[in-house]
């Protein structure tokens, strides 16, 4: 909503402007100026990127409109899940746990956090590190080298959109002035009419500039920090996870470990402690029988 509402608030401060200086808004409508410019950028970002990526970047665009990112509630979910998990881990034999491990879909625990369930690769990634502490040989800094490089991975990939965007941004005002070349070209072969229809040859080229100053510093420049800044705070559930497993690792209680985690919430977001005593640890699941599937 916050994209929008600046979006709205850019244009209508722009044309107000214009037109309170007398200017008129027909003027900067030039369709074949827009064509050119947003069809060169579109070329360029589909050269530039591979499918994947531009198949991506809507959906980021969606996301960084709708701000989709996991909030407060998401949080607590995954601090309940995690603290369940290292009970299990602290108090059940191997076989137990690898069956909530294994298969994830039909486990008493994971079943109960549906939100984390539904991400898959936040799901892989904690049944992954947790099957390697089953295992027990493994060591706890070699396991945490492991987990920061892929959510280095994860975070490269997610935030490919963002840079997509962002060099398309970049080359906004260039292509703007290809453009307004055009224009003038067009200006030129018309030099031996009349000063007003010449006049309105050359404004209709320097249209094309103002569009490509416009949307790249103020569409596609904030657009691409949006999608940025959506897409790392989709990454701080794999920062949790590895800081509240690492510390369990090491010899932390779960609770202890939960904190561990906790803390790397931004200060805006993190539940209190009372929250997750409350709604994470009290209310945690215990193992149980798997599911049957279906």
């Amino acid at each position: 909503m916050g994209v929008i509402i600046g979006i709205i608030v850019g244009i209508g401060s722009c044309l107000g402007g214009f037109v309170a200086m007398g200017g008129h808004v027909g003027v900067i409508w030039q369709p074949f100026e827009y064509v050119i410019i947003l069809g060169i950028a579109l070329g360029t970002f589909i050269i530039a990127n591979p499918m994947s990526t531009i198949k991506d970047t809507g959906v980021g665009i969606a996301q960084a409109v709708s701000g989709k990112g996991p909030k407060r509630k998401d949080f607590l979910a995954l601090l309940g899940l995690l603290y369940a998990l290292m009970r299990e881990l602290r108090a059940k034999p191997r076989n137990e746990v690898e069956q909530h491990i294994d298969n994830p879909h039909d486990s008493a625990i994971f079943q109960n956090f549906p939100t984390i369930l539904k991400d898959k690769e936040l799901t892989q990634y904690i049944c992954d590190y947790a099957r390697l502490i089953v295992i027990g040989n493994a060591r706890s800094h070699e396991i945490e080298a492991l987990m920061e490089q892929e959510i280095a991975t994860v975070k490269k990939y997610k935030t490919k959109p963002a840079g997509a965007v962002s060099t398309v941004a970049e080359a906004m005002p260039a292509l703007g002035i290809c453009a307004a070349v055009l224009g003038i070209v067009k200006a030129m072969g018309a030099i031996d009419q009349s000063p007003e229809i010449l006049g309105h040859y050359i404004g209709s080229a320097l249209i094309g500039t103002f569009i490509g100053i416009f949307f790249s510093y103020a569409i596609l420049s904030p657009l691409a920090a949006k999608i940025k800044l959506v897409r790392e705070k989709q990454c701080q559930p794999f920062v949790i996870v590895k800081q509240s497993l690492i510390a369990y690792m090491n010899g932390a209680l779960p609770q202890i470990a939960l904190e561990h985690g906790r803390k790397t919430i931004s200060s805006a977001e993190r539940p209190t402690i009372d929250e997750v005593e409350s709604e994470a640890i009290s209310n945690a699941p215990s193992g149980g029988a798997m599911q049957q599937a279906a």
